[in-house]
């Protein structure tokens, strides 16, 4: 249930960890606290469970490490239709509840930057991603990072995220379309997704794109 004051929610799945979301993810980055951070404000905010079944809706503005997080947190998965993503490079996270008709938006500060946890984890993260860094210094870049994220959990939210309700446009309900069969590889693809070519369905791979520069 999107609403906790609901009349039956004594099923309702609780809040995931951020070790759960790190499980999840495979390991613990700053990037994935971004979007732990994001989510859990927001759910707390909307006063909502995690998604059962398609109550809560979440966009992502970015396909980074967060958005693991937000799968994680919010229930909210590509396969039910409501994790929405745009590709606009931003770590801006909306959560729209559909029974409160609710939602809170939430950007990253511009203020936000790990150097100020920890001024020298650059110089270390770029000798370990290189090859270059012995053991011991693998070791101490993977617990530098982990004090940050525990550094970055520790903070008020409103230190690292611009949070409030936003007036947006809940997006409607995923649909299953009828699927047809590509007539050049003979794939079966989405209706949806098919295109017309000499008046005959084929696959987005398959269509021979037409163009005069624009």
């Amino acid at each position: 249930m999107c609403d906790k004051n609901s009349d039956d929610n004594s099923n309702s799945p609780s809040i995931p960890s951020f070790s759960d979301a790190a499980s999840f993810h495979g390991h613990i980055c700053p990037g994935l606290t971004i979007g732990y951070i994001a989510a859990k404000a927001a759910i707390e905010k909307l006063d909502s469970h995690r998604d059962v079944d398609e109550e809560l809706v979440t966009i992502v503005e970015n396909d980074a490490c967060g958005v693991d997080a937000v799968q994680v947190l919010t229930g909210c998965t590509i396969g039910k239709g409501n994790l929405i993503f745009k590709d606009h490079g931003k770590q801006v996270f909306t959560f729209i509840c559909r029974n409160s008709k609710k939602a809170v938006r939430a950007a990253l500060k511009s203020s936000f930057d790990i150097n100020s946890i920890d001024s020298g984890i650059g110089e270390l993260r770029s000798k370990v991603m290189s090859g270059k860094a012995s053991e011991a210094e693998s070791i101490e870049l993977k617990t530098r990072i982990n004090n940050i994220s525990e550094s970055m959990r520790a903070s008020p939210v409103e230190d690292l995220f611009d949070i409030e309700f936003t007036d947006t446009k809940i997006p409607s309900k995923a649909r299953i379309f009828n699927s047809v069969k590509c007539t050049k590889c003979g794939e079966m693809v989405s209706e949806s997704r098919a295109r017309v070519h000499n008046s005959d369905f084929v696959c987005i791979p398959c269509q021979d794109e037409y163009t005069r520069g624009w």
